[in-house]
């Protein structure tokens, strides 16, 4: 269970790395929209553990590993912009949320199943 603080921290994280991703990253991925979907921030708000969805891209797991791999620049952009609201600039960690492939396969299976032919109970 996320404190008040911890929410409002992570809410204030959230918010600031999209505009990063969208005006200074924009280059980092092209032709990739990458959208911060949730942000959990442990309770000293030394980490903060970032799920990203990566749309208009074919192999999500290279996208990830190149935001991996600019990790220190993406924080220390961060830190320009959060600087004077808190007193150290959490370490970030990315992970990809799959939300979206889940509801996507479990819509097919549920249209699947409503075009099957109903047998008829009880003979």
């Amino acid at each position: 269970m996320e404190s008040k603080r911890q929410q409002k921290f992570a809410g204030v994280i959230q918010e600031d790395l999209a505009a990063i991703f969208q005006r200074d990253l924009a280059n980092l991925l092209p032709n990739t929209l990458v959208t911060i979907t949730k942000v959990r921030v442990t309770p000293d708000l030394a980490l903060a553990r970032i799920f990203l969805s990566f749309f208009n891209s074919n192999n999500k797991q290279l996208a990830l590993n190149t935001i991996k791999s600019h990790a220190s620049e993406i924080r220390y952009k961060l830190g320009a912009r959060i600087k004077n609201q808190v007193r150290i600039i959490p370490q970030l960690e990315f992970f990809v949320d799959d939300t979206g492939d889940y509801v996507e396969r479990m819509d097919k299976l549920f249209d699947k199943i409503s075009r099957e032919e109903r047998q008829p109970d009880g003979e």
